[in-house]
């Protein structure tokens, strides 16, 4: 049973215009992506919840979000690209340590599979609200968190817990959480395909469930037909597509009992470690990075990490960082106790020397 989270920035482009420059706080911020041919020719990127309170959106006109806008102190901007290109790389770099398994989707939304760290559903809300400090630790921005068993109830979840909310759906909860939902609300079912489906009696995603696989086929095509007989049911099931090679490799484990013992605590990661060196040997890599890992007994996570003056693939060498990490780590948190423990190997290196890891630079 997978656990996979959907992190997306709130109203992105405004919240970074408003981060750096809080005197916007308040006010209506619409940033705008300006044609050239006049001064109100183009269309919105992108509004903030005072904007959207006056019915500003994303791909209106610009001279509607004015005319909408009249008279409310509203603040209109340009994007800047860049500078929402490392904000988006610094958030999502924040959130590495989380899952060996990222997949960025866009500018300012990503999917993380958090299997091994939540250890199950019964962690995963304190592991998603450990997302949302980490980014707004690295940025300043508040992002909004939806948790489930596949990528499209984790988006779902997402989309209704803004702003900077976060929902975890179960998979026991799934049937229930999609039945009353618009159709709309799934992903990929827009106006076009969400009307055809109300000419056939469809409002809700419980009545989509219920329609005939066939009959879908027959009216949408058999991709699409079969995307929203699974969809409907919570189980298009489709997997993270990482857009960079291997960025790191991580274990964590259950500890057989709660711990604070640096020794008890390695002694059960020495078979994750030589996991861990095989799969180096096996990918013909190397790494400079080693990082421990912990979660509490009230399930917040921890994290330690260093870099080695050179690459590594020796397990001595990682038990003793692990030591000197996960050490430094109890220190510093009096009376913590770990309920389960992990290693992550980062700053991965071909055996050849060259890095192993791509940045990433699409535009938005």
């Amino acid at each position: 049973m997978r656990v996979i989270a959907c992190v997306d920035i709130d109203y992105f482009f405004a919240q970074a215009e408003e981060l750096r420059r809080p005197e916007l706080s308040g006010k209506p911020v619409v940033v705008c992506v300006y044609s050239g041919r006049d001064e109100l020719s183009g269309a919105v990127a992108s509004a903030n919840y005072v904007a959207r309170s006056f019915g500003v959106k994303a791909g209106m006109p610009i001279r509607e979000a004015v005319r909408k806008l009249r008279g409310k102190d509203a603040v209109l901007l340009p994007v800047d690209k860049q500078y929402y290109l490392e904000l988006s790389r610094r958030t999502f770099g924040s959130l590495e340590r989380f899952s060996s398994v990222m997949e960025v989707v866009s500018v300012d939304e990503a999917f993380l599979d958090l299997t091994e760290l939540a250890g199950g559903f019964e962690g995963a809300a304190a592991v998603g609200a450990e997302l949302k400090r980490a980014v707004r630790e690295s940025t300043g921005l508040r992002c909004s968190v939806g948790i489930g068993p596949n990528k499209l109830i984790a988006k779902v979840a997402c989309d209704r817990s803004k702003p900077d909310g976060l929902m975890v759906v179960r998979p026991e909860e799934v049937e229930l959480f999609l039945r009353d939902l618009s159709i709309t609300e799934l992903p990929f079912v827009g106006r076009k395909v969400g009307g055809r489906l109300r000419e056939m009696g469809v409002e809700r995603v419980g009545e989509l469930a219920k329609v005939d696989p066939q009959v879908l086929a027959e009216r949408f095509g058999r991709s699409l037909g079969t995307y929203l007989y699974l969809a409907s049911r919570g189980r298009y099931d489709e997997p993270l597509a990482p857009r960079t090679e291997r960025r790191q490799l991580s274990r964590i484990v259950t500890l057989k009992r709660d711990s604070s013992d640096v020794d008890e605590i390695l002694q059960q990661l020495l078979l994750p470690v030589e996991d861990l060196c095989s799969r180096l040997a096996g990918e013909g890599l190397a790494h400079r990075g080693v990082g421990a890992i912990g979660i509490s007994t009230d399930l917040k996570v921890y994290t330690r990490s260093l870099t080695l003056p050179r690459p590594n693939k020796d397990r001595e060498q990682i038990m003793r960082a692990l030591r000197s990490l996960l050490a430094e780590m109890l220190d510093e948190v009096p009376g913590l106790k770990l309920r389960r423990a992990g290693v992550r190997l980062h700053e991965l290196v071909r055996m050849g020397g060259q890095s192993a890891l791509t940045d990433f630079t699409e535009e938005p």
